[in-house]
């Protein structure tokens, strides 16, 4: 019995040894949630399983969120791993897999023993407030150890200190001595921004780890030490700026949302939400009790402090917007991104939700504009872009002051030396540069792509070429008897006329080019009354005519309804127009015209450019001939002179260097022809009468000079007469020198208090006109009818005109005729505006016809697509009625919008109606712009409508917004 029990003993205790060493072991192997679990969710689970987007209501981000479950339940079951349908689901054993089985991606049976395993431990979590994750699970890669770091931001302070960020560092050094003071490193991934404190005493970093936190420092710059961070976003952070009474800071991140904080207390005061795009960059005003936000959404944003209210949406810009400041007197926002553009609002909702107008947007680069910033003395504005240029700005008035082109670099960042002269720009290859601003100690190798628009350049200085005056010298109809043209600016008398009978006479001229070099060539005969129809053809060395472009057809047709005479723009009906597209070229017997308008009906045919008015356009040096019926026409493609063009079963039609009529109707039946050299060498021009005709009174004078690209703009619609609480429609028309083809600002500035103009107005490339409207507040101080003095000589004063455009690379700025003075009237008897198709004008209420509003109506519209609008009117008095024109109804509307499903008639209003729904469509191919446009009424003076804005934009582009 004893020996029975010893041995029950003995085993016992073995059991209990075995027992505790089993224990041991499992506490040695619990698996830790925050190490080995997690990174597992983020990597797998997380781009679809988030507390931002939780799909099947399931956050699998948060711990919480995981034990929680989703709409099927409970994910896990702790201690049963066989039944948690997370892990059935990873398995394949239940429905849908995950993860889904066309993401690529797959766990590995070891990570999922390690989550079986975790389960089947209790699926212990991380003990106490699970902390923010701050690891990314990424390859690692070795940065290359030759190259510096790439300048991420800069910021300067008036006590002479710049700070210079990096990826995961900050430098701050002395710009007197050049020498580093403190070196900051391990800060948590790229600095997206530095800035200082107003007093210069703390430096604000922004910065973070993309997709799981981001952080704001706040830095003290006399020790280097850190003085308080802030974390609370769920992406890195671009942007921390303090408020200038040092109360406040604001964060913006890649997650669309902004922080305020309280500085003292390290306190999250509210969160400001409403973007739909990352939020790029922040600024306090002056008086730290509004904060403007510029996001990847298109927008700027302006928030009330105190309440964290929205007060406005400035949602003018077209693109993305990376800039926003304040004016350091705290009048106007400005704000910069991806649309090229500078744009500036008055600041007007200090208070309370109001519009703040649009004052100005300057067109600034041809690239995004990275960043802008304020001198330290408040007058200028430097600005930098992915064009690899620096520009400097009035900042009153954004006027370009200055440019560096050529950079060495593409640039990241911009700041201002202490005394405002010198512009400091890092790049994207670590270094950091410096630009004296319009001064002499400019080095000689910066001073080459050191350009200040004010200065004409060579290209329009009239003293760099001199005409010289030559005649022919007979005979010349061979090239080994031409006449030399030993000037590049020529102008030769000649005739067309020779002594031996019987024999057809051909005047030829010989100059040399260097390869890519362009000339004008033109004759001046029936503009002197001379019998001469001219011709004018290039020839090379060998006397033979040299191939300018090749154009294939892709598409044929022909003339279905009457011939054409040589000058007819509209009307062109032709075979199977459906397949054809606005702008696209079509060839008919030697000439080639573009598309501008599509057919309205069965009984219309396409208009070709220039759409209205006039006689048409030819391109490519072809001239304007007469076509028959059913003369064949092609759609072609222009391809360069020696492309092997597969054959598609349609002709290529080879255009040469020639031309009969100038094809912009401009000199009558005189010639004009553009030649691009294709390489050095001699080349001839060949006068000659179209028509083979000769004689003594067959005269002309041939000018040979190099080409010099430019324009003028005339304003239409001077000295308005502008009843009270309407408008009236001006009109820019642009004459093109020299080939120029590109778009062209019109600027208005200095309009009178209570008159309101439509500014910039902008002639599109290829276009020769644009229109905009003048319009007058109402008066209702007086008694009667709406009746306003005259302003007086005090507050009166010319209103300026200017028009400017991008030649060559170059911006080239022309003063245009003033638009005058301006007379107020009384209030017309009929008041037109357009209004949206929700606008419920029975009840009285959504529209104001007295009150011009401050802010335009916006319209969206998307490529291909037709939408609704009203026409309303306010007749007093006025009982007839109303018409605003049939396909040019819309004034300004962009090219390939117009006023659609009108009729014979056009957008009209019979004497007992005062409202009326019409409709814009879209070409598929217009792109995305925004403009002002207006309806015009035929009677009462031409009264119009206050303009609309009208935004075109891709339904892809809206879509990626709002995701």
């Amino acid at each position: 019995m004893s020996h029975i029990l010893t041995k029950t003993i003995l085993a016992f205790s073995i059991a209990l040894v075995f027992a505790s060493a089993n224990s041991l072991q499992a506490e040695e192997a619990q698996i830790d949630y925050q190490k080995q679990i997690a990174p597992l969710f983020r990597k797998y689970c997380e781009s679809c399983h988030s507390v931002d987007d939780p799909e099947g209501k399931f956050a699998i981000d948060t711990y919480k969120g995981l034990l929680k479950g989703g709409t099927h339940g409970p994910a896990i079951l702790p201690g049963d791993s066989n039944s948690s349908r997370l892990m059935r689901m990873i398995k394949g054993e239940a429905k849908p897999v995950m993860p889904p089985e066309d993401s690529g991606e797959k766990l590995t049976s070891q990570e999922i023993q390690l989550l079986e395993e975790w389960i089947g431990q209790g699926a212990k979590g991380p003990s106490g407030k699970e902390p923010t994750r701050t690891q990314l699970l990424i390859p690692q890669i070795a940065p290359a150890k030759s190259l510096k770091r790439p300048i991420t931001s800069l910021a300067s302070s008036q006590s002479g200190m710049l700070a210079i960020a990096r990826f995961a560092e900050l430098e701050i050094l002395s710009l007197s001595s050049g020498k580093t003071v403190h070196k900051l490193k391990d800060l948590p991934g790229k600095v997206n921004s530095v800035r200082y404190s107003p007093d210069g005493k703390w430096l604000i970093t922004s910065s973070g780890t993309t997709g799981l936190f981001g952080k704001s420092i706040i830095w003290d710059v006399s020790t280097g030490k850190k003085l308080k961070e802030f974390s609370g976003h769920r992406d890195v952070l671009y942007a921390s700026q303090i408020s200038p009474n040092k109360k406040w800071l604001a964060t913006g991140s890649y997650d669309r949302n902004i922080i305020l904080w309280d500085v003292e207390s390290g306190k999250k005061i509210r969160e400001l939400t409403g973007h739909n795009g990352a939020i790029f960059d922040l600024a306090f005003s002056p008086d730290s009790t509004t904060l403007a936000s510029a996001s990847a959404d298109s927008t700027v944003k302006v928030w009330q402090v105190s309440t964290g209210n929205r007060l406005d949406t400035l949602s003018q810009p077209l693109k993305e917007q990376f800039a926003v400041s304040f004016s350091p007197d705290g009048r106007f926002i400005l704000a910069a991104g991806a649309d090229n553009r500078i744009r500036k609002w008055k600041f007007v909702s200090r208070n309370s939700a109001k519009i703040n107008p649009l004052i100005t947007a300057r067109f600034a680069h041809e690239s995004p504009v990275i960043q802008f910033v304020y001198s330290p003395d408040n007058k200028l504005l430097a600005s930098i872009s992915d064009d690899r240029s620096l520009k400097i700005w009035d900042a009153e008035q954004l006027v370009l002051l200055d440019v560096v082109d050529d950079l060495p670099a593409i640039p990241t960042s911009v700041t201002f030396s202490p005394d405002s002269k010198i512009a400091l720009v890092g790049f994207s290859n670590g270094l950091v540069e410096q630009y004296p601003l319009l001064s002499n100690s400019i080095s000689p190798k910066k001073k080459q792509n050191h350009t200040v628009t004010r200065t004409k350049p060579n290209l329009h200085n009239k003293k760099m070429i001199k005409a010289v005056k030559l005649k022919e010298q007979e005979p010349n109809n061979h090239p080994k008897e031409a006449t030399v043209l030993t000037s590049p600016s020529v102008v030769a008398s000649g005739m067309i006329h020779s002594s031996q009978q019987d024999h057809s006479d051909l005047d030829l001229y010989r100059f040399e080019s260097k390869a890519g070099e362009e000339w004008l060539i033109e004759t001046n005969a029936a503009r002197k009354k001379s019998k001469l129809d001219s011709k004018i053809e290039v020839l090379d060395a060998e006397g033979k005519q040299i191939p300018r472009v090749l154009l294939r057809a892709v598409r044929d047709s022909y003339f279905t309804f009457r011939g054409k005479d040589s000058n007819i723009l509209n009307d062109f009906r032709i075979h199977n127009w459906q397949e054809m597209e606005l702008n696209e070229y079509l060839y008919a017997n030697g000439e080639v015209v573009k598309l501008w308008l599509y057919p309205r009906g069965p009984d219309s045919g396409f208009n070709v450019y220039p759409g209205s008015g006039g006689k048409r356009y030819t391109y490519f040096g072809t001239s304007p001939i007469t076509h028959a019926l059913h003369e064949p026409c092609y759609i072609v493609e222009p391809h360069p002179v020696g492309t092997e063009l597969p054959p598609n079963g349609l002709p290529v039609f080879t255009i040469y260097y020639e031309n009969n009529d100038d094809g912009r109707r401009e000199l009558g039946d005189d010639s004009r022809l553009i030649f691009k050299a294709p390489k050095d060498g001699t080349y001839y021009v060949r006068v000659s009468d179209v028509r083979g005709f000769q004689g003594k009174d067959f005269h002309y004078e041939l000018t040979v000079r190099p080409r010099k690209p430019d324009f003028k703009v005339t304003l239409k619609g001077a000295n308005p007469k502008i009843n009270a609480g309407s408008g009236k429609e001006i009109e820019v028309v642009a004459q093109r020198m020299d080939g120029f083809d590109g778009p062209i600002q019109v600027d208005i500035s200095d309009v009178p208090p209570g008159f309101h103009v439509t500014s910039p107005i902008i002639i599109q490339a290829g276009h020769d006109r644009a229109y905009g409207v003048i319009s007058a507040d109402p008066v209702t101080d007086l008694p009667g009818p709406l009746v306003a003095p005259r302003p007086t000589d005090k507050k009166y004063h010319p209103i300026k005109v200017t028009a400017s455009a991008m030649i060559a690379g170059k911006k080239q700025t022309h003063p245009v005729n003033s638009l005058g003075t301006i007379q107020l009237l009384k209030s017309p008897r009929l008041i037109i505006r357009i209004a949206a198709m929700d606008t419920n004008t029975k009840s009285g209420a959504g529209l104001n016809f007295i009150e011009i509003p401050e802010k335009p109506l916006e319209l969206t519209i998307h490529p291909g697509e037709t939408i609704a609008a009203k026409v309303l009117l306010l007749r007093d008095g006025y009982k007839g009625v109303v018409g605003f024109g049939r396909e040019y109804a819309g004034r300004n509307l962009p090219h390939g919008v117009y006023v659609d499903n009108i009729g014979l008639n056009g957008l009209l209003l019979l004497d007992d109606q005062n409202e009326r729904t019409f409709y814009l469509t879209a070409a598929k191919w217009v792109p995305e712009t925004t403009r002002l446009f207006h309806i015009q009424a035929a009677q009462e003076g031409r009264q119009t409508s206050i303009p609309v804005l009208l935004h075109v934009r891709h339904k892809e582009n809206l879509a990626s917004k709002t995701q």
